[in-house]
């Protein structure tokens, strides 16, 4: 009864959703008054009935339930209890069910929390969350159905993809979809705003936790799932421009530019059509996401590719609400007034520009990950790779950097060019230190990509810590903080990135036990190789033994596993962590006359990519925490008594 109480839950939620979103249209256009009490508790059941579905589906395969399609089909008894757990959503029908559990408990979220939007703004938001829920609803119960039973029941299930049997399926997944929805509050806070014409610094003020929660849980995902990769697939390589991993960076490029543009709106009354727009164009990124890994249209190690009808329905909805969200905003763009103007040498200027970059290479990740799938339609196979994106992502994220180091820098409404140029003279010194340097220390070998990088990254360095000049840090608020963290970890993401790509080494051998091999001053003795079993695999084990200058470091045993179910062999790649790097070990597969593939990557300063990334996640959830403290003081600050008696 487990999975049929699920299943009445989630046809439950769907009805509440349909209901929700007329009282909303009743509560917006007739000003009716029952149907305004009634939406809230609506949003809320709603948000309860599909989070117990999600975890119905849990326990379902905690124990293991073979009547149940699902769990037949992605679990098997003998799994570790953790993967038992996380599979619930390594898989197509299971993740889109804890997406709109996350969507669902979202709208829950606003309709408890959200005080800070015009009352008819609040209703037509939620009306417009309903509408995002419907289309879910109905795409995971007529053609998704996660708790669909299998009769008769067998005796055990076919395994969860060996790849994903990693703690990071714990994480990653829901990190990323609760950025994604987080991106569809925002879409519904925009078109509730448009509805009611209320585009506004209120508005902005009420959408920008939101964005800004989003581009935190989406910065982590998106760090993790980099590493995750890293260190999982065994091929080396931190960011492969995979179109999964795409589907998941362009999200995120729009609601970094969506956060910028909403922090403008609700400081300065500025950009309110920007805002509005990069809204439309974030939840859009999302849902083409959506549509990239469960289309069928991709082969890859995290998509799920099924059957294409299913990537048509999402087709249909992306449609559906891109198409209308765009339609509304043409129809209603000539009431969203202009607000406040500003010069072209100020703060608001350089956020401009720092949108347009984004949208930019935005546009360039999309159109190099669309044209491949465009071209093998028309029978013609065409491979967009590193290469395209490298040469032209590389040059435009150097000049993003180089807005963020202008940005912070000068004042709102307008500056001074001469002044302009004075404060950013020492992050420009940083950068020609730095440039001379790697030309200095490479010989002149480094690419010029890779030395501007490392210009780039000295210079924004610099640049994220003069907010602090003069000022006295125990009263410097906590968003200025959190602005000072994100930018000093897009500087060390960068000099990360520029270290691995102009500094790497990488030795590739067939070894015997018995031999050594040099690599940037490391010894790597290959001892031996022996057979050992883990709960779900069996693997053959080898023993590194790592030396430096005729001292041992340490020992590293890469692993080449075998899983049964489903039959998959697998690298198990070790990482031995030091102050200048890593240092990454790989064993392949065995040869002939007892030698085996063995792969051994020194990376310097490697671990700097995620570091940079922790702390602009970071930066970005001081940023939060500080305006959530300054909106709660502000309304308990006591009012005027002008104010309080008028």
């Amino acid at each position: 009864m487990i999975a049929e109480t699920g299943l009445a839950a989630l046809w439950l939620a769907a009805m509440l959703a349909g209901a929700q979103l007329v009282f909303a249209w009743m509560a917006v256009a007739r000003g009716a008054e029952p149907a305004q009490r009634l939406i809230r508790p609506i949003a809320v059941a709603q948000g309860v009935l599909t989070c117990g579905a999600m975890a119905l589906l849990i326990l379902l395969f905690l124990r293991s339930d073979m009547s149940v399609y699902l769990v037949a089909a992605n679990s098997h008894s003998l799994k570790p209890l953790l993967y038992k757990f996380a599979g619930a959503w390594g898989n197509h029908e299971g993740s889109m069910l804890l997406w709109v559990a996350v969507i669902s408990a979202s709208g829950a979220a606003v309709a408890l929390f959200e005080r800070g939007l015009d009352k008819r703004t609040h209703y037509a938001t939620l009306g417009a969350q309903a509408a995002i829920s419907l289309g879910f609803y109905a795409f995971l119960l007529l053609a998704s159905n996660p708790f669909a039973r299998l009769n008769p029941p067998v005796e055990d299930g076919q395994g969860l993809n060996p790849l994903l049997q990693d703690p990071g399926l714990a994480f990653h997944p829901p990190t990323l979809y609760l950025g994604y929805v987080g991106l569809s509050v925002a879409f519904s806070f925009a078109v509730g705003a448009l509805l009611t014409r209320e585009v506004n610094a209120r508005f902005a003020k009420a959408v920008r936790p939101w964005v800004l929660a989003a581009w935190i849980l989406l910065t982590f995902g998106i760090t993790a799932g980099s590493y995750w990769a890293y260190y999982e697939l065994g091929w080396g390589g931190w960011w492969f421009w995979d179109p999964v991993e795409n589907a998941s960076l362009m999200p995120w490029l729009a609601a970094t530019a969506l956060f910028h543009s909403a922090s403008v709106l609700a400081a300065r009354d500025a950009l309110r059509a920007w805002t509005v727009m990069l809204a439309v164009i974030a939840f859009a990124m999302s849902m083409v996401g959506t549509f990239l890994v469960r289309s069928g249209i991709l082969t890859s190690v995290h998509a799920f590719a099924v059957d294409p009808t299913r990537g048509t329905f999402i087709l249909a909805l992306l449609g559906l609400y891109i198409g209308g969200a765009l339609a509304l905003f043409a129809l209603r763009v000539h009431t969203v007034n202009e607000g406040a103007r500003f010069e072209p040498v100020s703060r608001e200027a350089m956020l401009v520009l720092n949108n347009l970059l984004l949208c930019v290479i935005l546009a360039l990740v999309l159109i190099g990950t669309l044209y491949p799938l465009l071209t093998e339609m028309m029978g013609v196979r065409v491979s967009v790779g590193p290469p395209y994106f490298n040469a032209v992502i590389g040059p435009l994220t150097i000049a993003l950097m180089a807005v963020l180091v202008v940005g912070p820098l000068l004042r709102w409404r307008k500056d001074d060019p001469k002044a302009m140029v004075r404060r950013t003279t020492p992050a420009m010194i940083a950068a020609a230190l730095a440039l001379i340097a790697v030309i200095a220390l490479s010989a002149g070998a480094i690419g010029w990509l890779s030395a501007l990088g490392f210009a780039a990254a000295a210079a924004v360095a610099l640049a994220s810590l003069l907010p602090l000049w003069k000022r006295n840090l125990l009263r410097t608020p906590l968003y200025t903080w959190g602005m000072v963290v994100a930018h000093l970890g897009c500087a060390v993401s960068l000099a990360g990135m520029a270290s691995e790509s102009a500094f790497s080494q990488e030795r590739l051998a067939a070894a015997r036990p018995g031999e050594k091999f040099e690599l940037a001053g490391y010894t790597v003795a290959f001892d031996h190789v022996l057979p050992i079993a883990g709960p779900n695999w069996t693997a053959m084990e080898a023993t590194l033994t790592v030396s430096r200058n005729g001292r041992v470091i340490g020992t590293a045993k890469p692993q080449s596993r075998f899983f049964a179910d489903p039959p998959t062999p697998t690298n198990e790649s070790v990482q031995m962590t030091r102050l200048g790097g890593q240092l990454y070990l790989v064993l392949g597969d065995q040869l002939e006359a007892g030698r085996w593939q063995l792969r051994i990557w020194w990376k310097p300063f490697v671990t700097f990519i995620w570091a940079g990334g922790g702390l602009i996640a970071l930066g970005g959830a001081l940023a939060l925490i500080g305006r959530i403290r300054r909106e709660r003081r502000h309304k308990a600050a006591p009012k005027p008594a002008r104010e309080r008696f008028a």
